[in-house]
Order: C-alpha cells, then sequence, then structure tokens
C-alpha cells in the first residue's frame, strides 16, 4: 500500500486529549475515535481533513477516561500544560474511516487504543443517533515540540481548528515503521470487517 503523500504544508489540526496524542505519536495506536462536538454541526463529526496536525487538549480528561497504565502520563502530561501556548508536534494521515453502527464495535477494538470502554460507551450514546467514526491514522513527528500562541479560536468542544502559525510539514519521523503501521491497520479492518461493519 502507498503512503500518503504530505503536502508542504498544513494549518489543519485535529483536537484530541494530550494522553490520547501522546500515545498515537509514540505510536502506542493507530485509531482515533471520535463521536462530534457541541459546536459541530448538529453534534455529528466530519472527517474534513485527511491530512492535520494533532492539537493536544485536556478538556474533559479524567483518570478513569483511560486504561490504568495510562493514567500516570495522563497526569503528568497535565503538570506540563501551559495556558498561554499549544505544544505541537505531530502530524496525521488518514487512511481509513470506519463507522462503528454497533457497541459490538467497540468492543472488538477493545487492546487496540488507551481509552476506557465506559468513556467509548458514552461517546457512541451521546447525541441523537449512536454510534462512533473510527479513524485509522499515520502519525509521524517533527524533532521537538512547537509552542504556538494559544487564540481564542481554538477553544470550545469541537474537532477541527486552524492554526494561524502552523510548523512545517518537515523532517518529520513515522512513529512506527511501514510494516509496523500496515499490521495494525490490517488488524483493526480484520477485527471490523468480520462483524460487518461500515468501512467509509
Amino acid at each position: 500500500m502507498a503512503a500518503v503523500k504530505m503536502p508542504e504544508s498544513t494549518n489543519s489540526a485535529f483536537k484530541e486529549w494530550a494522553v490520547v496524542v501522546d500515545a498515537l505519536g509514540n505510536g502506542e495506536q493507530v485509531l482515533i475515535l471520535r463521536k462530534g462536538g457541541i459546536h459541530e454541526q448538529r453534534g455529528q463529526f466530519r472527517v474534513e481533513h485527511r491530512q492535520f496536525w494533532l492539537f493536544p487538549t485536556r478538556y474533559h480528561e479524567a483518570a478513569t477516561s483511560v486504561i490504568p497504565s495510562k493514567r500516570a502520563a495522563l497526569q503528568e502530561l497535565a503538570g506540563q500544560a501551559r495556558a498561554d501556548t499549544v505544544a505541537i508536534q505531530f502530524f496525521a494521515e488518514v487512511t481509513d474511516v470506519h463507522y462503528l453502527a454497533s457497541r459490538e464495535g467497540i468492543r472488538r477494538l477493545q487492546g487496540q487504543h488507551i481509552w476506557s470502554e465506559p468513556v467509548l460507551q458514552q461517546r457512541f450514546e451521546f447525541g441523537r443517533e449512536p454510534g462512533l467514526h473510527a479513524l485509522v491514522a499515520r502519525v509521524s513527528a517533527l524533532p521537538a515540540p512547537v509552542r504556538l500562541p494559544w487564540r481564542e479560536a481554538y477553544g470550545g468542544c469541537k474537532s477541527w481548528v486552524e492554526l494561524e502559525q502552523p510548523p512545517a510539514v518537515t523532517a518529520l519521523t513515522p512513529a512506527l515503521d511501514e510494516l509496523a503501521f500496515q499490521q495494525q491497520r490490517a488488524q483493526i479492518a480484520e477485527l471490523l470487517s468480520a462483524y460487518g461493519l461500515a468501512h467509509l
């Protein structure tokens, strides 16, 4: 499977818990699971971009929202937070989008991510219709985080923001090598296709 060609630059960024961004950036998972924010149209998530920066947040985070082995990392990252800047280091390329229309999809993906099952069940039930989007993302890292000034436009319960001063998409190192990424990607596809879940 051919790698996604990276653009020279992009302003688009995807907001996700800092502890999940850390797991994606360290190759611990390749999944992004999202329902949608209250400020998004009808509370529904849309995959507006296939390539974007990961924008770490700490809104709504709680120790019980992640598996026990990641709770120490959650607390450590919270202690590093700064109100005046946001640290951008990881770039993501979405290769696959699945839609989980059944709780069975959540069950099948256990072990493929760091969220706790109760928080995913809450996300699944949130909004007018049950369901979750499952994005498979190839993540790469800059050599060091780039701290950008915080802007009011970055706030709120929404998935996507546009960075005013995005880092250059250069000198990126994949979190996983090609073989390891494709193995995880294939495993997720197999887990979901066995139940007949939708691939978008």
